[in-house]
């Protein structure tokens, strides 16, 4: 029996989704009506509900990494260990060693003169009951990752989990059911039509990560109730090898990275920029790199399967068109094939790629890395400029001078030097897009405050003149025009 029939069994499944969005209607209703009775949970409850978060991926971390491999075919354990649970209980623990000072009432100035012995300074209160809706590539990491910043506000939520991983929904709604309170946390399972329902709930706060053509809609949908929303939306991340920079241990942080998930991760390198002169170096780095590392990548348990059937045929059928092309393809393993069982496939390079193919118009998501020449560096970046600003952005290079001036010509949601997407990983550091790769951001105290309402609260004291502000208005012509003048 596979683990989505030995929960399912435990967990009640929806008969369909009208059942499933009338279940979301009563948990929602119910979070509303907690929220009512606890508008500002104390610190003691807001720590108390992140230790039975940190206890509830650790009790499951391995129940954690048969759900994820059964929903990718294949996936490896290591993997679903650091990201999906140990990522997630660090980001838990960073939050708790701050969360007394993130919680304090935050000081602003005053004019004295204006406002005499009065004081002023920023609450940040729980917004409310908050939703999530997660994407199928991470499907812990990106549903309870983002709880930790939501209960350390104060805040209730729901999570939607993506159809995509049904045994990770439904572990995860398994967990969830058995570490809180359903009017606290719960977790809404379903299909499209509950994807639908759940964006035009009333949510005080909405987050949703995956497409921009589905973060468009979602965002629609939030607007008619004016929620706020937060996007994380990814976009065609470049690796910028600036001259000088195509060595061993760089072409390494660039492959390295696209094997995590196999690609299909929002912050991949999705193309390489590389001098024209270095683009034979960087294939053979990269041949090396593999040889050394992963030999027989695709074959192997360090290789994750594409989500789907679809998802595969997608990838392949790019790399049929650049085929098609005649363009230059560099198979990185030897003997690498594609095993539709387990859907796995290996990595290939695309050797300087025309711009209209649709590995260079669409985020790639899968194990093809196009390698993009360069003859110079600053019409590299107004290329890099003149597409969707990206989820992260990578440059590599000893000169700082030169690291310094791409990181300042251009624009993106996150960045990393001589390294890759390890920016969306830090607790401490707030993860989001810019433009078209979304908006907020969650992770640390940037976390903490997108998912709390920033109320700016005044005391009055003695000495002040607020009465200037009250007609009739000839105190206030005589203040104005003593400011106007200088005395």
């Amino acid at each position: 029996m596979s683990i989505l029939e030995t929960i399912s069994a435990v967990v009640s499944p929806a008969a369909s989704d009208d059942d499933a969005i009338k279940r979301l209607d009563a948990a929602y209703r119910a979070q509303r009506a907690a929220f009512a009775r606890d508008r500002r949970p104390t610190i003691e409850a807001r720590r108390e509900r992140l230790g039975a978060l940190i206890g509830m991926m650790l009790a499951n971390r391995d129940r954690i990494s048969i759900a994820v491999a059964e929903d990718f075919g294949a996936h490896p354990k290591p993997a679903s260990d650091l990201i999906e649970v140990l990522g997630v209980v660090g980001r838990a623990q960073y939050v708790l060693e701050n969360l007394e000072q993130w919680m304090k009432p935050d000081p602003r100035h005053t004019d004295a003169a204006m406002l005499g012995t009065g004081t002023a300074f920023v609450d940040y209160q729980p917004k409310g009951v908050i939703g999530n809706i997660v994407p199928w590539n991470f499907p812990f990491d990106l549903s309870v990752g983002p709880m930790v910043d939501m209960l350390a506000a104060g805040n209730r939520v729901i999570v939607k989990p993506s159809d995509y991983t049904p045994a990770c929904a439904a572990l995860l709604a398994e967990m969830v059911a058995a570490a809180f309170d359903p009017d606290l946390v719960t977790v809404a399972v379903g299909g499209l039509q509950l994807a639908k329902a759940f964006s035009s709930v009333p949510w005080d706060h909405l987050l949703y990560t995956g497409s921009p053509s589905v973060g468009r809609q979602v965002m629609t949908a939030a607007a008619a109730n004016l929620t706020p929303v937060t996007l994380e939306l990814g976009g065609k991340c470049p690796a910028i090898m600036t001259p000088g920079s195509v060595t061993a241990e760089n072409v390494e942080s660039v492959i390295g990275t696209k094997l995590v998930k196999n690609g299909q991760m929002c912050v991949s390198v999705d193309y390489a920029l590389v001098p024209r002169a270095d683009v034979d170096a960087f294939v053979d780095h990269a041949r090396t790199y593999m040889t050394r590392a992963a030999p027989d990548y695709s074959r192997g348990e360090d290789c994750t399967g594409m989500i789907s059937l679809r998802h595969l045929d997608r990838i392949e059928d790019m790399l049929t068109e650049a085929r098609d092309r005649q363009l230059r393809i560099v198979a990185l393993e030897e003997d690498g094939r594609i095993d539709r069982d387990t859907r796995r496939m290996p990595v290939s390079l695309v050797i300087d790629p025309p711009i209209e193919l649709r590995i260079m118009q669409e985020e790639i998501f899968g194990p093809i890395l196009p390698v993009v020449p360069y003859d110079d560096l600053g019409l590299a970046l107004d290329a890099v400029n003149s597409g969707d600003r990206p989820l992260g952005l990578y440059v590599f290079g000893a000169d700082k001078a030169v690291t310094d001036h791409v990181l300042a010509s251009t624009h993106s949601g996150g960045a990393a030097v001589n390294t890759c997407a390890i920016q969306s990983a830090l607790p401490s550091t707030g993860f989001g897009g810019s433009g078209m790769s979304g908006m907020g951001r969650h992770h640390g105290i940037e976390g903490f405050r997108e998912f709390s309402n920033p109320r700016g609260v005044v005391v009055r004291g003695d000495g002040d003149l607020i009465d200037v502000f009250y007609p009739p208005y000839a105190k206030a012509a005589g203040l104005v025009q003593a400011v106007l003048s200088g005395s």
